[in-house]
């Protein structure tokens, strides 16, 4: 679980959004509104899927593409039940919330590197064509 999480605001642009989570390598950013009751997340494939649809990354917002019905993790959910209840809800990150503050963000990606080191396996670079 990454415990430096990226948070963002509903007013910042599809395309701000995405600078900033590509600057950190990540795939998603979490939606924190203070006019809002809860938190949002935005993920790589919303942009995605914006971008596909035609929209304008500098106009559309991420309060227009934020996910809301989030299910939540708690610290002391184990890798297995986290990676169940993404498969369940399909989606790739899972906000882990202490009380009411955001403790971290899971991700598929933190789940495989857990396994993986668990099983011995040393991980080998991506090769990728374009």
């Amino acid at each position: 679980m990454s415990h430096l999480v990226l948070t963002i605001g509903p007013a910042h642009t599809l395309r701000q959004a995405a600078r900033m989570m590509s600057a950190r390598r990540i795939g998603a950013a979490v939606v924190i509104d203070p006019e809002h009751a809860g938190i949002g997340i935005l993920t790589e494939r919303d942009i995605l899927d914006s971008v596909a649809a035609g929209e304008d990354p500098d106009a559309e917002l991420a309060a227009q593409h934020r996910t809301e019905d989030l299910t939540y993790a708690s610290p002391d959910w184990t890798l297995e039940e986290a990676a169940a209840a993404m498969i369940k809800g399909g989606f790739r990150h899972l906000v882990v919330l202490e009380g009411h503050d955001v403790a971290g963000l899971l991700s598929m990606r933190d789940i495989v590197r857990c396994w993986t080191s668990a099983e011995g396996a040393s991980p080998q670079p991506a090769v990728t064509s374009a």
